[in-house]
């Protein structure tokens, strides 16, 4: 089924989503990547606030690319999802409702997803120049030393992605894998 989303993400909205829709996100999203996952614990583990608020948001792995002159940014493809599963079972404890990724999760991940009733979607791995179309502003919010890893608030429309695992412990790579 194809879905229009307005973020941020609700339970309501969370629990409408299953495996398999097609869902097309319009709002704010954070970019966060292996560096800035780690980052993120380190703080966490000191006892201190994350840098940006995390309830109900949306954080895609991503680095995109150099924007050239002109643009907003550069590429925007997702990255490999399971490099950040270590730390993905908190940050849906904290009140993180979904990921864009590519791949499959850890079964950590998937609990945590039904746990807390999010999801998590993949993006077209090798479209990045086509995803960062979607991108309508961009700005760097935490670690702007990490470049590319850097913390980014995006704002997207329409962002294409398709749901992976849902909050009713559907996983749309066993459905079609299996």
């Amino acid at each position: 089924m194809e879905k229009y989303i307005t973020l941020p993400l609700t339970d309501e909205i969370c629990r409408d989503l299953q495996a398999g829709d097609f869902v097309y996100l319009t709002g704010t999203i954070y970019t966060a990547r292996d560096a800035a996952h780690q980052r993120m614990q380190e703080t966490l583990d000191r006892g201190e606030k994350l840098p940006v608020d995390i309830d109900g948001t949306v954080i895609y792995y991503l680095g995109p690319s150099p924007a050239r002159p002109g643009n907003i940014t550069g590429s925007a493809g997702p990255t490999t999802s399971s490099r950040m599963d270590k730390y993905t079972p908190q940050l849906l404890d904290m009140g993180m409702k979904g990921m864009i990724g590519k791949g499959k999760r850890a079964k950590e991940v998937q609990d945590a997803v039904v746990r807390n009733n999010a999801v998590y979607f993949a993006a077209i791995g090798g479209a990045g120049a086509l995803l960062s179309k979607c991108i309508k502003a961009s700005e760097v919010v935490a670690y702007e030393d990490l470049g590319t890893e850097a913390i980014r608030k995006l704002y997207v429309e329409n962002l294409p992605v398709i749901v992976i695992l849902d909050g009713k412990n559907q996983n749309l790579y066993e459905k079609v894998y299996a």
